[in-house]
């Protein structure tokens, strides 16, 4: 029986998904890549498909992950990016050989090589990250209003105004915990 993990925080936005496989960066953070095999299934689900991860892509995708969190976050409180995260996002964007191919159905899918998937896919993800944190994308880049979460996020609201990376975790959790301030 395989242990229990926490889900994914799915979204639209493949950058903004990486970075929220870990949660709660300020409180008790919750890891939800803890394992190489738990990265290939993030990975399935995003359309990167590999058959296997080492412990050491695990690292990769880690230091990647941290280092689109630390651009993205500069990035959203218009600070200077850190050069050492943009170097690492950088680096894995030059290291991979994915290419987008269009199917016989007319979807768009990656192809990974079959030398190095893992480093392939990360290669994906650090590219959608330079366009996310470069401003490429319709939207503000925000910091989530949860103390304890701090995710960045792409708002597409008409109003540019939106607190929570997610309403159905920080958002209520948030407004939960107000509610009960106000009605002790």
């Amino acid at each position: 029986m395989r242990a229990a993990f926490p889900d994914f925080r799915l979204g639209n936005v493949l950058t903004t998904s990486f970075t929220g496989t870990l949660s709660e960066r300020l409180g008790t953070p919750v890891e939800r890549i803890p394992t190489p095999q738990r990265l290939v299934d993030w990975l399935a689900l995003h359309g990167l498909a590999v058959d296997s991860c080492t412990t050491a892509q695990l690292d990769l995708a880690r230091d990647l992950r941290e280092a689109i969190h630390a651009a993205a976050t500069a990035a959203a409180t218009q600070d200077a990016l850190p050069a050492s995260a943009v170097r690492v996002i950088n680096d894995r964007s030059a290291q991979g050989r994915a290419a987008v191919v269009l199917t016989p159905e007319g979807e768009r899918r990656w192809r990974l090589g079959s030398a190095s998937p893992v480093e392939d896919a990360l290669s994906v993800i650090a590219a959608d990250a330079i366009s996310f944190i470069a401003g490429e994308r319709d939207g503000r880049l925000a910091l989530c209003a949860s103390p304890t979460c701090r995710a960045v996020f792409l708002d597409t609201s008409q109003s540019r105004t939106r607190k929570w990376c997610d309403m159905n975790t920080c958002g209520n959790r948030q407004k939960k915990a107000r509610f009960n301030a106000n009605q002790r």
